[in-house]
């Protein structure tokens, strides 16, 4: 699901997007992943040129001997050649022989790169996806310009301005430059709604969009909060800080803190989080770079909103950067539960360089500990091409099903605040395990999820029973709705007509994934995005094993115990 991308500004010391480890090496490549891999932390600085005094005579002929070769393949190579696009490419590549996360993002894709972090941006205010080459809103977003300009779930945008983009190919990314603008300004669009025979013309005038981080902030029960932070953003802390109360308010005296899929974001948003949980003064995140210029320290200093109470932290191999120091942190404090699976290692630190033709070099000159010393950068020994192999080796060799397949080395050992023992040099590794579970995928799932056809089945459920769901609550739809047996046969039907052949065993293997994420969908239509998490949270092992902590069942609740 895709929603109009938007411009960031970078603060100190912050952890932006990323990762770098696996976008702005490629940006000639994929651009857009940016937005959808692992964090890159960024560390600002006062004066990015100092001279090197280490090897200034090596540096000097290193360069001239760049601008030599570059000034003769542009005069005299037999073929025309884009001289900058050359020099784009040779600095990537050198960048690869340092880490994984110092990387060069070119001019024209810096804008977007910084876009993740924004906590607004103008535009339209659409969630959308392709289904059938043809652009397809999902949700206008609340209160925003499409949805006063009377656009619907389920239209289909077929021109834009007069510009044809239906049936053309085009990308997420062309159609986020098309949706964006100037505040104020105007965008005219055609729209097919359904069930009307001739398209539609809507004239959307651009306003400020909200960008939230905190996807959503919910009661599980009469005492029980759910917060999930999809990333740390400028507004992140806080969007944070009014759910929080808002839950507070609700009677909520015990948390559940989710940062599975958490890429990173500035990383001072991250530390004022997670002074939000430790009390006193205490150690959050320090940071050691050649010499002293780049050392520092973040301690925790205000009076928070929830320094006591049980509270448990959900991550997975997809939590990375600034959310490993926030678990990180509060794991060594003894504060919170840490559940789920192993992070993803990312410790480095980078700082943003401004280039004079609007590009960006982000160069590690740090790394960042927890408060116990840990290091929870992984290796890169092996090289760029073996880094990004990494999560894909940790599945082959059974981490993601089985606890006791993950080993440290000793010398990797560390104390929490009260004696427990946690490790460094890959991540943070949960207090508690829960193994992906699997059991319901199989290849045909992963086929209909790859052409959008669940989404675009739920969607038009959605449209065609509108009326209904309207005269339903969200609890007597929840507790009532089932998608059928003969729906997933509709499904199987619509797939087969695309091109993916029938597969009974696999529909009948994916068919209880796919009933409640059919529902959840669904529920997201009629009620909100917080209907669609309500939905899913009994099929969500981390999130079960978490409440049975909290509600003081088994193993669990002794280990929180130690955490409160």
């Amino acid at each position: 699901m895709k929603v109009e991308p938007n411009d960031a500004q970078v603060s100190r010391p912050v952890s932006q997007p990323a990762p770098a480890a696996r976008n702005t090496r490629a940006q000639v490549r994929q651009p857009l992943l940016l937005a959808v891999v692992l964090a890159c932390g960024i560390l600002l600085g006062a004066n990015p040129f100092r001279p090197s005094d280490q090897n200034p005579d090596g540096t000097a002929r290193g360069y001239l001997k760049f601008k030599e070769i570059l000034s003769y393949v542009d005069r005299d190579y037999v073929d025309s050649v884009d001289a900058e696009a050359l020099s784009d490419y040779a600095i990537s590549r050198m960048l690869e022989r340092l880490d994984p996360h110092s990387v060069f993002i070119p001019a024209r894709q810096q804008q977007q790169a910084s876009a993740f972090l924004q906590s607004d941006f103008d535009g339209v205010g659409v969630e959308f996806n392709l289904f059938r080459d043809t652009v397809t809103i999902v949700s206008p977003l609340s209160g925003g310009p499409a949805e006063q300009a009377g656009l619907q779930p389920g239209d289909r945008i077929l021109a834009v301005n007069g510009e044809q983009v239906s049936g053309v190919h085009i990308t997420n990314e062309e159609m986020f430059g098309k949706l964006r603008g100037p505040r104020s300004s105007k965008v005219q669009l055609l729209v097919q709604r359904r069930r009307q025979a001739k398209p539609i013309t809507v004239l959307v005038t651009r306003n400020r969009i909200p960008n939230s981080s905190v996807d959503v902030a919910y009661m599980l029960d009469n005492q029980t909060g759910y917060i999930k932070v999809s990333r740390f953003a400028s507004g992140t802390y806080d969007e944070f800080k009014q759910a929080l109360g808002d839950l507070r308010r609700q009677g909520l005296s015990r948390l559940v803190l989710d940062l599975r899929g958490n890429p990173g974001g500035y990383l001072d948003r991250a530390t004022k989080l997670a002074d939000e949980f430790i009390s006193g003064t205490k150690k959050i995140v320090y940071t050691d770079g050649k010499g002293d210029v780049y050392d520092t320290q973040t301690y925790s200093r205000t009076l928070g909103e929830f320094e006591e109470g049980p509270l448990v932290v959900l991550v997975d191999e997809g939590s990375a950067s600034a959310a490993e120091v926030v678990a990180g942190a509060l794991q060594d404090h003894d504060r919170a539960l840490v559940v789920g699976r192993r992070t993803f290692g990312k410790g480095l630190v980078q700082q943003p360089i401004a280039l004079n033709d609007g590009s960006e070099l982000r160069l590690t000159i740090a790394r960042y500990y927890t408060p116990s010393g840990r290091s929870i950068q992984k290796s890169y020994r092996g090289g760029y091409e073996e880094y990004e192999k990494e999560l894909a080796q940790r599945q082959k060799h059974g981490e993601y099903f089985h606890a006791d397949s993950i080993h440290f080395a000793d010398s990797l050992r560390y104390r929490t605040d009260k004696g427990r023992t946690v490790y460094g040099g890959g991540g943070i590794m949960p207090d508690l395990f829960v193994a992906r579970d699997t059991s319901a995928y199989s290849a045909y799932y992963t086929r209909l999820q790859s052409h959008n056809l669940v989404r675009e089945f739920a969607l038009n459920f959605y449209q065609d029973h509108k009326g209904e769901l309207e005269g339903l609550r969200f609890e007597q739809f929840n507790s009532t709705f089932r998608i059928s047996d003969a729906q997933l046969q509709a499904l199987s039907a619509q797939a087969a007509h695309d091109g993916i052949a029938a597969d009974a065993a696999g529909l009948r293997r994916c068919s209880p994934l796919l009933r409640s994420q059919l529902k959840a969908l669904i529920a997201r239509s009629a009620y909100g995005k917080t209907a669609y998490y309500q939905v899913l949270r009994d099929q969500d092992a981390e999130l079960q094993q978490a409440l049975r902590a909290l509600q003081g069942n088994g193993e669990a609740s002794t280990l929180l115990g130690l955490a409160k």
